[in-house]
Order: structure tokens, then C-alpha cells, then sequence
């Protein structure tokens, strides 16, 4: 049996520990919009061993695709948006399976046929995606147009762009057309285990924190952040495009 004071203070903790969860997603967020260190690209050490090596490297270059989704803090904004609302596994295999198949197309196609586009301007489109993805969790589009967008037809649509973003990066690289498409393919591989592992992370906080009484009230101030998040990354990867 819980007695009224115990049940009020187990309520109580629990609140807190949902508002203290939704203030850490907002310093996160912004912490890693404020340094280069998880920026969107290939890390300067990485970029070397790229440009340098030939032939067939399989694991090398699983490792890299693992290593940049991990640390793609636009990739697993834009993820975390996708699934914050999702509860069963099946339907969150739908969504991830989208953008892993919109991701893994454009990165193959726009290396092997040098499609590049402005790294700046993609990177402003990616953050795009993040705040297309909070509004959505805010019901804004019904709100201000009373419809609302087909979210799987975004999901892959958008990530077709954030495989473009990948596909620049790597160009600029001058990567080895020896072991091209094989590499290519490990890459990918590394990139959808790396997404796994990323996914798996979210989903585990996720679900301790949905557990709490008081996710629902800080689930907008969550969203809020992660627009805000977005916003940022636009804003910075506008002003490159423009200053630099």
C-alpha cells in the first residue's frame, strides 16, 4: 500500500526528474550547435585517411560510416523528432527503414556519379528537416493549415537530403575511385549499424523518461528545443554560405 504523502513525493520526484530530462535535451541541443567538434562532416584525421589510402578497405571504412552517424548530432536530432512520439518497435522500423533507404540512396549515387552540392546550403536544409520534424510533433500544421503532411513521405524525402549532406562531404575528399563501390558499400553498412546503435541509445532514454508523469507536459518544451536547434544550424550554415 502507498499512503497519499508517499504517492504525492513519488509524483513529486518524478516531475522534477522530467524537468530536469527536458532541460538537459535543451543544454545538449544547444551545446552541440556551439561547437565544430560534432559539425557535420568528416573529422580532419578521417579526412587524411580518406584522402590517402586506395584499394579496398571494408572494415576501415564500416568504422568511418558507424563513427559519423554516432557522432552526427543533425542525423539523430532529425531521428529523435521521428520517433518521439513513436511507441511500438513496428512502426518504428517503418520510419528508420525510410530514412536509412532516402539516406543510403543519395550518399551511393551523388559520390559514384560526383553529385555534389554546396556543403553549406545542405547542411541549411538538413537543419530544415529538424524543424520541419518538431513543428510536426507540435501539431503545427494543423494548427496553422489544418493539414497534415504525410510524415513517411517526409521522413524519406528528407533523408535523401541528409545522404546528399554525406555525399558532398565525401566528395570534397577526393575519395580513391580504386575500391570505389565496395568501400562505398561499407561505408553504408557502417553508417546503418552506427544509426542502430544511435537509435537503440535514443529509444532507452526514451523510454524512461515516458515512464514519468510529467512527459507529456515537457514533451513540448523538448520539441521546442529541438527546434531551436535547428534553427541554429540553419542560421550558421546560411551565414558560412554567405561569409565564408
Amino acid at each position: 500500500m502507498v499512503f497519499p504523502y508517499t504517492r504525492t513525493r513519488w509524483r513529486a520526484r518524478n516531475s522534477a526528474s522530467a524537468s530536469y530530462l527536458a532541460w538537459l535535451f535543451i543544454a545538449i541541443c544547444l551545446l552541440f550547435l556551439s561547437t565544430d567538434t560534432f559539425a557535420h562532416a568528416v573529422a580532419e584525421g578521417d579526412k587524411g585517411y580518406i584522402q590517402e589510402i586506395t584499394g579496398i578497405h571494408l572494415v576501415s571504412f564500416m568504422y568511418l560510416g558507424a563513427k559519423h552517424m554516432v557522432t552526427g548530432y543533425d542525423h539523430l536530432l532529425f531521428l529523435l523528432g521521428v520517433i518521439f512520439f513513436l511507441y511500438r518497435i513496428q512502426h518504428i522500423a517503418v520510419y528508420v527503414s525510410l530514412f536509412a533507404l532516402g539516406h543510403s540512396t543519395t550518399m551511393l549515387l551523388g559520390v559514384y556519379f560526383n553529385i555534389g552540392i554546396n556543403s553549406y546550403l545542405i547542411d541549411a536544409i538538413i537543419g530544415l528537416s529538424v524543424v520541419y520534424k518538431a513543428l510536426d510533433n507540435l501539431g503545427a500544421y494543423q494548427r496553422w493549415f489544418g493539414i497534415q503532411p504525410n510524415t513517411k513521405a517526409a521522413t524519406l524525402i528528407f533523408g535523401l537530403f541528409h545522404g546528399f549532406g554525406l555525399s558532398t562531404k565525401i566528395l570534397e575528399y577526393d575519395i580513391a575511385t580504386d575500391g570505389l563501390v565496395p568501400n562505398l558499400l561499407a561505408f553504408n553498412v557502417g553508417v546503418e549499424v552506427g544509426q542502430l546503435i544511435a537509435l537503440t541509445m535514443i529509444l532507452i532514454a526514451m523510454s524512461f523518461w515516458r515512464k514519468t508523469d510529467g512527459f507529456f507536459r515537457h514533451a513540448y518544451s523538448a520539441n521546442v528545443a529541438m527546434m531551436s536547434a535547428g534553427f541554429l544550424l540553419i542560421g550558421y550554415q546560411l551565414t558560412g554560405y554567405f561569409v565564408v
